[in-house]
């Protein structure tokens, strides 16, 4: 709701950890932004079994490409663990790299265009790793206002584990807040090592994408690396699916480094990489915390991502219909009359301002049979709050229809 203010640690009573915790958690209580665990009794699908609720049409997953429950990506999972068994007890430089790794990595750094890949148990470790490990003092790193917690919290990382590393900020796609802090960078003595730029390639809340090719050429100018966590861009942006540099009609080589997630079009099971450099990769497996001190992915995900990328390289008709269902559900939100970022993105923001309205909103929608989440402050800015909608190449026109038609349904009642 508007106004709503996180309570302040200094204010909790005292150190007792029991204490303060209830009074965090009463607080959540009473703004309505404590958040519940929905269960789901099956696979991920375009339509779940959700405990208490039943069958319903999911539109709240990352399972963008329809391949988390796909027949084939399921069977060279149970195959990798037929083959592999459950871990490696181990992580990578001891004796935890299988070759199913060096399988998969290969495919990835193919995917992307480039000369070598390095798999992570998540996302977030990549990106935790990125920074702390290629950055030296002297060095600056670059991010975008609304890059992702991981990127964030990695830059943070970087500045306070290598002392000398600065980092800062510009606004949200915004090149000449950019090109003040580029300038202002070589203005500074201090600031004598590599330049980092980091991205997102899409833009999770907001659905939007950053536009790469001006972001080159701004790197190009300052000498600078550009990094891209592209998440929620592989298997989705461009002819393809290669990611957003493939909407720009851009080389993967034009990137500096990628990182991306198993667990959303590629599979939806787990796991994180990077893609760039033999140089990068090869200091990554020597100084990367992450993976030196975390185990191998297991080898069930590694397999079924390994299919799920084949599948996705092999099949361009998936990224097809995945764009006309987009196209299909932002025309069909518009006609319900409700207001949606525009976007080539399969993520379909439904703006409703007010944070309660959207708890209430989303609320309803699943008890009409339709599973969206609301998402107000403090993941999104004060006055934005939204229904995020996502869209998968799963989703039959029947689903789509419901979740239309539900959409109008909520219309008359907000």
């Amino acid at each position: 709701m508007r106004g709503v203010t996180i309570l302040p640690m200094s204010t909790m009573t005292g150190p007792d950890f029991g204490a303060r915790t209830t009074a965090i958690l009463g607080h959540l209580d009473q703004t309505g932004q404590r958040k519940g665990l929905q269960v789901i009794d099956g696979p991920m699908g375009p339509s779940i079994t959700l405990r208490e609720f039943g069958e319903v049409a999911c539109f709240c997953s990352n399972n963008y490409l329809g391949l988390a429950n796909d027949p084939q990506v399921v069977e060279a999972g149970i195959e990798g663990l037929r083959k592999y068994g459950a871990g490696t007890a181990s992580v990578r430089f001891i004796c935890g790299t299988l070759a199913c790794h060096e399988a998969l990595e290969a495919r990835i750094a193919s995917l992307h265009d480039q000369e070598a890949s390095y798999t992570f148990t998540s996302c977030w470790n990549a990106n935790e790793a990125i920074f702390a490990t290629l950055c030296e003092p002297g060095d600056l790193i670059i991010s975008d206002a609304l890059n992702h917690a991981s990127i964030i919290d990695g830059v943070r990382l970087a500045s306070v584990i290598k002392k000398g590393v600065h980092k800062t900020v510009y606004r949200h796609s915004d090149f000449d807040h950019l090109r003040e802090r580029l300038e202002a960078a070589k203005a500074n003595p201090d600031v004598s090592g590599q330049i980092w730029l980091v991205t997102d390639g899409v833009f999770s809340m907001e659905g939007d994408i950053a536009d790469l090719r001006t972001l080159r050429s701004i790197c190009d100018e300052y000498d600078a690396k550009l990094i891209v966590d592209d998440s929620h861009g592989t298997g989705v942006m461009g002819p393809t699916g290669r990611g957003t540099h493939e909407h720009w009609g851009m080389s993967g080589r034009e990137i500096d480094l990628f990182t991306s997630t198993l667990g959303k079009a590629l599979g939806g099971g787990a796991g994180g990489y990077m893609a760039g450099s033999k140089e990068m990769i090869d200091l990554m497996i020597q100084r990367g915390r992450p993976t030196l001190f975390s185990n191998a992915l297991p080898a069930t995900v590694a397999c079924s991502a390994d299919k799920a990328i084949e599948i996705l390289m092999n099949e361009p008709a998936r990224v097809a219909k995945l764009r006309d269902n987009v196209a299909y559900a932002r025309d069909g939100i518009r006609d319900a009359g409700f207001e949606v970022l525009e976007s080539p993105t399969a993520i379909l923001p439904i703006i409703v301002h007010d944070t309660a309205k959207a708890i209430a909103m989303s609320k309803r929608l699943l008890e009409l049979g339709v599973f969206v989440i609301g998402f107000g402050y403090p993941v999104v800015p004060e006055g934005e709050a939204r229904l995020r909608c996502q869209i998968s190449a799963a989703h039959e026109k029947s689903h789509l229809d419901t979740f239309l038609e539900k959409l109008k349904v909520l219309k008359t009642e907000f």
